[in-house]
């Protein structure tokens, strides 16, 4: 008989924090632990203890779970967390990242209103980056869509890889509310590829941020190609579960985004003869 051989890369999958809102940050760092994730990645925002590096580091060690990530507060309901200032924003995360042991800081490109920072971002990421061994890894965004109408509103541009950088995350909700070819987006990315948020959607002008696989997005195609090429980045989970009528539903649902992720990052190597 033969047996199947089966890779599975070093990727280590990450529960994002944002996964389980309306709770708290707290509740992720515990649900992450009670469903066997192997991190979390800390979505700073308004909930005060996303923003406490010694809260967080409390809860880790509570829960024996790793901060594998923080994604620096750049969303337009965290415009004022830590600082008005963009940069500012950059340097704390990176801060927090280095003090918590995490590896990546995940930040979006900015709005085309942040002129200023728009200007120096590329250059600025790359300065960052080099003053330390944490991944500043930039994030694809999405036109904003009205009807017939689109905005571009990010700068330099929503489509990261029209931009140097040295590392890139790849969000598969953005690429399906961006209406564009996710494994052709990873494959201009190349070896720059470091994070991933594993997501799905069907192409609604929303940021939908679905259960992989209750999508359009090649959520499978995509972990199965990770896991060909050894990928060892992180893998974060971060799906929108607001409409969880319960804790237990909204954990079945983050259950099942892990289980789909497991099973999907294998590589079959071929035969092996006994």
């Amino acid at each position: 008989m033969t047996e199947p051989v089966v890779r599975i890369p070093d990727a280590k999958v990450a529960l994002s924090t944002a996964s389980v809102y309306p709770e708290s940050t707290a509740t992720a760092f515990e649900i992450a632990a009670r469903l066997g994730y192997d991190g979390v990645e800390v979505m700073v925002w308004t909930d005060p203890v996303s923003q406490d590096i010694e809260a967080l580091r409390r809860l880790s060690d509570h829960h024996g779970v790793p901060v594998l990530a923080v994604h620096a507060p750049c969303l337009l309901i965290t415009q004022r967390v830590w600082s008005t200032d963009p940069w500012v924003k950059l340097q704390r995360a990176r801060a927090a990242a280095e003090k918590l042991g995490a590896s990546t800081v995940v930040v979006h490109p900015p709005f085309r209103w942040q002129r200023s920072y728009a200007r120096e971002f590329v250059r600025g990421v790359w300065r960052m980056a080099d003053e330390t061994d944490v991944r500043f890894a930039v994030e694809n965004m999405y036109p904003w869509r009205y009807r017939d109408r689109e905005l571009l509103a990010y700068a330099p541009d929503w489509d990261v890889t029209k931009d140097d950088y040295r590392h890139f995350t790849v969000d598969l909700s953005h690429t399906a509310t961006a209406r564009t070819d996710a494994l052709q987006m990873i494959d201009r990315m190349g070896d720059r590829l470091a994070h991933i948020h594993l997501a799905d959607g069907n192409g609604s002008a929303k940021d939908e941020h679905l259960v992989p696989g209750r999508g359009r997005q090649p959520c499978a195609e995509l972990l199965e190609r990770l896991a060909a090429t050894g990928f060892d980045g992180h893998i974060v989970i971060e799906v929108n579960t607001r409409r969880a009528m319960s804790t237990a539903e909204r954990e079945a649902d983050l259950a099942e985004a892990l289980a789909f992720t497991r099973l999907h990052l294998a590589s079959p190597l071929g035969a092996r003869r006994p």
